[in-house]
């Protein structure tokens, strides 16, 4: 009897245990001395105490269609600095679901800031019909460094935009839209330690200029309509090769003339584009159009496109640099239209923690304000970082050319503790309280990821509300902390 007494007493205490303790919380968390550690399991209990925050997981908001980041030449030529090896394991780390888990990938199409030097795929004049096209320079750099992603991700969505077109369809016949003066390159150069040599000064003109409010591109019928088929030669010459693109946007940064590859557009001059020439074109070709990117914060620019005739093809709108003030206004007057991160502002080039925590405030800006993809810019750099138009510039990984080696930077782990853990398909849930640097998301798993930022040089404890449930965390001074709690 005295046995069965005890028996009965356990199996009470065990159940009310299981009744207010909640399944293990898995936690992993980065700083500057410990690099995507985890942690052991912590556990929730139930309690009617107060919270600092509370997660509202039948709240759902946005769904999360993935992170990523860009393929640029002077990425894939920094990782074939490294033996095979290491870089098969970099482009694995990146893409697979173990690692990174980057499901989105953004591609320039023909050169941007970040290739070895200018080009198009076609420079020949007045080829209207495209005879000439030719995507033999990315078969050097973009179609193995794609390849190589697809290889391990296959069903990454890619998406292109140009930075310029072929210079013959500009009206200053240059692929610059902004004078970069011989002296002040070699000043420049001379304070990074670079060798004095303006070679790769672009050689426009002052009086080649453009300036903001005009537009760069002839506004011809027989140039828009040769340029929307260069759009879709582009398309079919990368489905040759077994890359296709999910998306097109029609111009990176349309408002910013810039010494490298740049074209300045009005936003009606874009929409006559995409109405009339690139939308139909796109939409035989089943290819989606995203409008942008937008780099200012003038959401009336929004409405000019999508109250015209282009409206009806657009899927998503980019959004980057000084165009995150644009983000909360299209989401309130769009609400289902998605909304995309194109571009994280790329620092100096010195991949600091400060930058890092910088980059955190801006995905949970971007995040918070509707968006469903954040993009990283460049995926790699050798240690200098330095462009080819001399801007200095941050990456998640960093090559050493000299010694053939690399490291991640404080950047990578941010985006990883995003990436890994959030799944294409998750919503973003909403939170309250009085800690305010957090996001959570809940998977389509029914798992709930909470993302924690602590900045400061002192320690935060916390205790978060999920449910019936409080999750009771200590936040180290200047980490990043993501915590999934399993579906119940």
């Amino acid at each position: 009897m005295k046995n069965l007494i005890s028996i009965v007493i356990l199996t009470i205490s065990l159940c009310a245990c299981t009744q207010h303790r909640s399944p293990a919380v898995e936690w992993t968390s980065t700083t500057a001395d410990s690099l995507f550690v985890s942690h052991p399991d912590i556990f929730m209990s139930e309690s009617a105490d107060s919270a600092d925050v509370e997660v509202f997981v039948n709240n759902p908001m946005q769904e999360i269609d993935g992170f990523g980041a860009c393929f640029n030449e002077l990425g894939w030529t920094s990782l074939s600095e490294l033996n095979s090896k290491d870089r098969e394991n970099i482009i694995k780390d990146l893409f697979s679901k173990e690692g990174m888990n980057f499901s989105v990938g953004r591609m320039p199409l023909g050169a941007n800031d970040f290739s070895r030097d200018w080009y198009s795929y076609n420079e020949t004049d007045k080829d209207f019909e495209m005879k000439n096209f030719s995507i033999a320079n990315d078969e050097e750099t973009l179609i193995p460094f794609i390849k190589a992603a697809l290889a391990v991700r296959p069903d990454l969505k890619l998406w292109a935009s140009p930075w310029c077109p072929p210079t013959w369809m500009k009206y200053n016949k240059h692929y610059a839209c902004m004078y970069q003066d011989p002296e002040t390159v070699q000043k420049n150069m001379r304070q990074l330690g670079v060798d004095d040599n303006i070679t790769t000064v672009n050689h426009l003109t002052p009086d080649q200029q453009g300036a903001e409010g005009a537009d760069m591109f002839i506004q011809k019928p027989e140039y828009l309509k040769a340029y929307a088929l260069y759009f879709k030669k582009f398309i079919e010459a990368y489905r040759s090769e077994g890359i296709h693109i999910d998306m097109v946007a029609p111009q990176n940064e349309f408002n910013s003339c810039q010494v490298f590859p740049s074209c300045i557009w009005t936003a009606e001059s874009l929409s006559r584009f995409v109405g009339a020439y690139l939308g139909p074109e796109m939409q035989r070709l089943g290819v989606k159009i995203l409008f942008g990117t937008m780099e200012r914060k003038n959401d009336l620019m929004i409405d000019t496109v999508m109250k015209s005739e282009a409206g009806k093809y657009i899927s998503a709108i980019g959004f980057q640099w000084a165009g995150k003030g644009a983000v909360k206004a299209v989401h309130e007057k769009y609400p289902e239209l998605k909304l995309v991160q194109t571009e994280s502002e790329c620092g100096d080039g010195k991949n600091s923690w400060d930058y890092c925590f910088y980059t955190w405030n801006l995905m949970k800006h971007y995040l918070s304000n509707g968006t469903s993809v954040y993009m990283y810019w460049n995926i790699s750099l050798e240690e200098d970082g330095l462009s080819h138009w001399f801007w200095r510039q941050n990456s998640l990984i960093s090559v050493d050319k000299d010694t053939k080696t690399y490291r991640y930077t404080p950047e990578y782990y941010l985006m990883k503790q995003f990436s890994h853990f959030i799944h294409s398909g998750a919503r973003r849930i909403e939170t309250s309280g009085k800690y305010d640097n957090l996001l959570a998301f809940r998977n389509p798993d029914n798992s709930i990821v909470v993302i924690a930022v602590n900045e400061e040089s002192f320690e935060q404890p916390l205790k978060v509300r999920i449910g019936k449930f409080i999750l009771p965390i200590n936040l180290a001074s200047r980490s990043i902390n993501t915590f999934v709690i399993p579906k119940r």
